[in-house]
């Protein structure tokens, strides 16, 4: 092997092991837990955690259900796949919202939301919900905009019709609203993988996105995220890297040291961005470790790294650890939304 050769292949090996030499000053604390009102206090199948104003933690989650059984999955552990809000399920509140200190506050959405996916909370308060799910005529296919209490205030997309258009979507993943008010969607879960802008009041702005690997083309484009200079950060999960733009769509750079995204959050004030890597492992996107990335949204150096707890059965599952992931305004505390282990951790920097 050639100096040149060998010099590439180090560097190869550099970017696809992202996390080896990571240091991790994060360590677990208690997260908060739902009422004993609800689910007996047991967390079922989450997706999202947002942190909002005052540093309130929203729980994005599949009102409680959980399906068990499959040979792939670790023991109790859900599929990661087929819970939802339908059915007998619709009486409980998807979304949670808990104070600083992890006291419950109140639940919201009920029977508004299919199948929960995609999470953001503005700066003024308000609730934005993407619904992954197709009830033909019906519900799903949507995204919702929530008042501080709950109060449904927009809807995004023509419920129960799924398609590529100005007011349709076909299972929408992420939603972010920049401080300016515009609205992001990654409407990516089924074939579109496209980011749609709106104006404030909902009215259809512009879309960029076709499937592919290419700068500006994705594969299951996953969460979307907006930091404090209007730049758009996709979690393009299906090709392992992060992508950024300018508001109007332009490609301004791509990001592969942060894992293989299923959810990201930069704080806007700190410009540290966090993405959470719950599906790598030795057959998919090889040498990159399951876990929490933490770094700068400005240089994207990484500066943390915190493993999946459940890393030893990353070649068994589909998805083992955090689809959804947040911090608090002093970047102190981590939030981390487990799809298939149903559970909320949180991690604490001294």
């Amino acid at each position: 092997m050639t100096c040149r050769a060998l010099i590439l292949f180090a560097a190869w090996v550099a970017a696809a092991s992202p996390s080896t030499a990571q240091p991790n000053r994060y360590r677990p604390g208690e997260a908060p837990l739902p009422p004993a009102h609800l689910n007996g206090g047991a967390w079922g199948e989450m997706i999202q955690v947002r942190v909002g104003p005052r540093d309130h933690v929203y729980v994005l989650h599949r009102c409680f259900k959980v399906v068990l059984g499959d040979p792939g999955v670790k023991p109790g552990h859900s599929d990661g796949l087929t819970p939802d809000c339908l059915g007998r399920w619709a009486v409980h509140p998807p979304i949670l919202e808990f104070d600083a200190s992890g006291r419950f506050v109140a639940g919201y959405g009920v029977g508004l939301v299919g199948r929960p996916h995609g999470f953001a909370v503005d700066h003024e308060g308000n609730m934005w919900v993407t619904d992954a799910a197709v009830v033909p005529g019906e519900m799903g296919s949507v995204v919702t905009k929530l008042g501080p209490r709950g109060e449904v205030l927009m809807v995004l997309g023509t419920p129960g019709v799924t398609g590529r258009g100005r007011d349709t979507f076909d299972q929408p993943t992420g939603v972010a609203v920049a401080t300016t008010g515009e609205i992001y969607v990654t409407d990516g879960e089924a074939d579109n993988d496209r980011v749609v802008k709106f104006a404030s009041d909902g009215r259809y702005l512009t879309e960029w996105g076709t499937f592919g690997s290419g700068p500006g083309q994705f594969n299951n484009p996953h969460d979307i995220v907006v930091d404090a200079r209007g730049r758009v950060f996709v979690a393009d999960r299906g090709n392992g890297r992060i992508q950024i733009f300018d508001g109007e769509g332009r490609f301004l750079d791509q990001w592969t040291n942060f894992g293989r995204p299923s959810g990201i959050f930069i704080n806007r004030a700190t410009n540290v961005l966090y993405s959470t890597d719950s599906q790598s492992n030795a057959s998919n996107n090889p040498g990159v470790l399951r876990g929490i990335y933490v770094g700068s949204a400005v240089t994207g150096a990484i500066t943390d790294f915190i493993p999946d707890p459940d890393l030893e059965w990353a070649d068994r599952t589909r998805i083992s650890g955090a689809s959804g992931v947040a911090a608090n305004s002093t970047d102190t505390v981590i939030y981390a939304a487990d799809v298939a282990p149903f559970r909320l951790r949180m991690y604490v920097r001294p």
